[in-house]
């Protein structure tokens, strides 16, 4: 971080249908990219952003944060101005100063992520649920995804080009719960691979449809191939719902912690 310079963190939701995820692509458009665009103009010199990580294109965000580094006070009025002049489809929630050090991806202790199945015809779902006309077995499903917590290594869920130099995670939570017209699949973890939720839903609903037998999804992990699990569901369905971060992080008073 340059000297003199305040580190913020930056809060803010999307909606994920128009963009090629979050991170800056050189061809396609991505929220990274307009929101560094509108910030830079607001405060008349160009802004890096950083991420607390990437989403798919078409992933959905409910709550994602960013940091940046600004060497003045901030104007008061910046959230308004900058939600004025953001598109409709990304919106920021609350930009507030952190520790120097404090990075939006390195220091996030977990992350949950929401996938939504629809299994009547919702017009008003088109874009935000994955639509299943099957019948599915939801507590078999569940059975399933409660292995997943018994694993680390989850090479078999991910996108299979891929530049990681590990493939473990920790997941502590993982379950498809009834809400309304639609079921939810929640999990969480201290990170994820690259289309990691998208591909575990996929065979997660193999298995509610009967094509799979709960303790296959633990024949699949040990394999860690992933041609043998389910094909990744769409991105419509699936939305970055939250990240955690230590406390020490904040700044206390205004002021910087020692």
């Amino acid at each position: 971080m340059p000297k003199d310079s305040m580190r913020y963190f930056l809060q803010c939701s999307f909606f994920g249908k128009h963009y090629h995820g979050w991170q800056r692509q050189p061809t396609d458009l991505s929220v990274q990219e307009v929101l560094e665009d509108c910030l830079g103009k607001l405060l008349g010199s160009a802004v890096e952003i950083v991420g607390a990580g990437r989403t798919d294109a078409g992933v959905h965000a409910r709550v994602m944060y960013a940091h940046f580094d600004w060497p003045e006070p901030l104007p008061a009025e910046l959230i308004h101005r900058l939600n004025a002049f953001l598109p409709g489809d990304i919106a920021v929630q609350q930009i507030f100063p952190v520790q120097p050090e404090a990075h939006a991806r390195f220091d996030a202790l977990s992350r949950t992520y929401q996938y939504f199945v629809v299994q009547q015809k919702d017009p008003f779902s088109e874009d935000t649920a994955f639509y299943q006309n099957r019948p599915l077995d939801f507590k078999l499903m569940n059975q399933a995804a409660a292995y997943l917590l018994e694993f680390e290594d989850f090479k078999a869920f991910s996108k299979s080009r891929t530049d990681v130099k590990t493939y473990l995670c920790n997941i502590t939570h993982a379950q498809w719960q009834e809400e309304g017209t639609r079921w939810v699949f929640t999990i969480t973890a201290d990170r994820f691979l690259r289309n990691m939720v998208r591909a575990i839903v996929g065979t997660l609903l193999e298995v509610g449809k009967g094509n799979l037998g709960a303790k296959d999804v633990k024949t699949i992990i040990k394999s860690r191939d992933r041609s043998r699990a389910g094909a990744s569901v769409p991105a419509k369905g699936l939305y970055l719902t939250g990240i955690s971060y230590p406390k020490q992080i904040h700044l206390s008073d205004g002021k910087r912690k020692r």
